[in-house]
């Protein structure tokens, strides 16, 4: 029996905490099979549940095998940015005339955030492993990050569908690094298995009926609606949507496995948020959104993830809220 360390294995050891010390909260390596969900989301599209998100089903096929993202994709560096405490899970009341964001919006650009980091570490490797291929993503290529983050043992798929990370909770973005060499996953990663067990809090909270568990109708979202709908939001969801300005997080919010303890107390690999999602503002004025112009906007927005939602979509949100809030 050969008792010598598996050298693939050593070095996705040493990817892994490269990846954290560039301030990453978690990070573990992942195989780069084919998807178990095909049938799962090729049923997703067809019934129409990712609304007008057609790019979605425009690379459904790509989004079913990394290999067809990047040629001879071996495997997957996933890693996970915090982006807010646990101890901050509740919003102070909202007063009238103000609309809330999303908590994953509040801070910097978590796109340039992560990008930078992914890029730096790629650019390390390529020099270590001149033969090989790397390719970052941040919500720029056609892969499914969730699943690739469950292979890579961060957490497991929630049944409102976003990774929960055992200890870390929900409040985290995704990116990665797909590589055609085959790292081995580090000897401490293990998988995480499902927790959510008979819980529905993110089912029965959601206002518009949403959930279901492992899978979301965007058609019925809150954040689609907000971020990702173009036209007029149908009246009947006007009041679900309460006071989001911009995106929501009530599905995370009511999840026991973000209310259980403060991250603070959790261990400090995996308990930093990156000081680059320090909130900027968590709310907006709805009188002033009305009154911006283009150019007021792209101010608002700037160095932001909020800039996806145009003028005429935010100036809909606020009136949505307004009204909303007039009625109470």
């Amino acid at each position: 029996m050969n008792s010598q360390p598996d050298q693939h294995s050593e070095q996705g050891e040493r990817v892994i905490s490269r990846a954290y010390e560039l301030g990453f909260a978690f990070a573990g390596i992942a195989e780069t099979s084919k998807s178990a969900y095909v049938g799962q989301l090729r049923a997703w599209i067809q019934e129409g549940k990712h609304g007008s998100m057609q790019w979605m089903a425009d690379h459904a096929a790509v989004r079913e095998d990394p290999a067809l993202v990047l040629e001879d994709a071996e495997s997957a560096i996933m890693v996970g940015d915090l982006y807010t405490s646990r101890a901050d899970n509740i919003d102070a009341d909202v007063k009238p005339g103000e609309g809330r964001i999303a908590r994953y919006a509040r801070g910097k650009d978590y796109h340039k955030i992560m990008k930078k980091r992914l890029i730096a570490l790629a650019d390390e490797l390529r020099e270590m492993y001149p033969d090989d291929g790397f390719r970052v993503f941040v919500d720029t290529a056609p892969v499914l990050e969730r699943e690739l983050a469950q292979r890579a043992g961060i957490g497991w798929t929630g049944k409102h569908t976003l990774t929960i990370h055992p200890k870390g909770g929900s409040y985290f973005l995704l990116g990665g690094i797909l590589s055609t060499r085959r790292f081995t996953t580090p000897i401490e990663q293990r998988p995480v298995g499902d927790h959510c067990g008979s819980c529905t809090r993110c089912i029965d909270a959601c206002p518009t009926d949403a959930i279901t568990p492992y899978e979301v109708d965007a058609r019925r979202c809150i954040s689609y609606l907000t971020i990702e709908h173009r036209t007029p939001i149908e009246a009947g969801f006007h009041r679900a949507i309460g006071d989001w300005v911009y995106g929501c997080d009530i599905c995370q919010e009511v999840c026991p496995h973000n209310s259980a303890r403060p991250i603070e107390q959790l261990d400090p690999r995996t308990s930093t948020v990156h000081e680059a999602y320090t909130p900027m503002r968590d709310r907006f004025d709805l009188l002033e959104v009305l009154q911006w112009t283009e150019d007021d906007r792209r101010e608002a927005f700037k160095g932001s993830a909020l800039k996806r939602a145009k003028l005429d979509m935010m100036q809909r949100n606020a009136r949505i809220v307004l009204e909303n809030q007039a009625a109470v």
